[in-house]
């Protein structure tokens, strides 16, 4: 009897911990189809137009351009970077690992503001020294969100790595294949799930930067949670709620995806 009122206990907890993480995201979705121009309840009506008017106001569209091609960017230049990083960890014999490893992870602990805040100052010393300019241009932003996706790619890299079987990659060595063809053809598609997931959270984490992204853009541009913080300053009608609705499509579409290769409960 005291297990079956631990076991409903329990998954009246999960019930009310999940409520509480969807009931947000399910009442921006629904405020996004009202026809009221300033959002109030209940609703006069329901229309889609606040999804064509996001499009057509510049800071929304720029904004999701901007933060797509930074966010698509970030992530290749932080699979280059990772990948191999995550081979040497796991094959290679460096001393000092550990400690690498969790240099490469440390971007995951600091404050997005005490990081966004830290890179402008880099930034602006690097120009001094260099008069090369980092701060408030486009590959300046790239660069610092190249940072926030190499711990991902890491991560999951390493995890897929870690359970790998070496003696399928030991098979085709002796066989004759070339080191680099054995990493091409054999290891590269075994770890695939990491890949994917890693390229996908990655994608994620750039996208829905706030932080880093505000200290670093330049004038007349901006990224799409900018944009999004912009407006609620001086509006409070629908487009906002379509605008962060397209946004969590996005999302959940990519956190699905990568559920598939590997499972979210493995990450955290």
């Amino acid at each position: 009897m005291n297990l079956n009122w631990t076991s409903w206990a329990y998954r009246g907890l999960v019930a009310v911990t999940l409520l509480f993480v969807v009931t947000p995201l399910a009442a921006v979705i629904w405020v996004s189809v009202f026809s009221n121009k300033i959002i109030s309840l209940p609703p006069q009506g329901y229309t889609l137009d606040w999804y064509a008017n996001a499009w057509r106001l510049e800071n929304f569209r720029e904004g999701f351009l901007l933060s797509l091609k930074v966010s698509l960017l970030s992530t290749l230049l932080g699979m280059l970077v990772a990948v191999p990083a995550s081979l040497a960890l796991v094959r290679g014999r460096l001393p000092g690992r550990a400690a690498i490893g969790t240099l490469l992870l440390s971007p995951m602990l600091i404050p997005g503001v005490v990081a966004g805040s830290a890179l402008y100052v880099y930034y602006i010393q690097f120009e001094i020294l260099t008069n090369v300019q980092l701060a408030s241009t486009f590959p300046g932003l790239v660069a610092a969100h190249t940072v926030l996706t190499i711990p991902w790619v890491v991560r999951l890299v390493t995890a897929s790595l870690s359970g790998l079987n070496e003696s399928v990659e030991e098979a085709a060595l002796n066989l004759g294949a070339r080191p680099a063809a054995v990493l091409w053809h054999v290891t590269l598609p075994m770890i695939r799930p990491g890949l994917v997931a890693g390229a996908l959270f990655s994608f994620i984490v750039s996208f829905t930067d706030l932080e880093k992204s505000i200290f670093l853009i330049g004038p007349g541009s901006t990224t799409l949670p900018i944009a999004i913080v912009n407006y609620l300053e001086w509006n409070l009608d629908p487009t906002i709620a379509a605008v962060a609705t397209v946004q969590i499509l996005i999302i959940g579409v990519a956190l699905v995806v990568s559920d598939r290769y590997v499972k979210l409960s493995r990450v955290f």
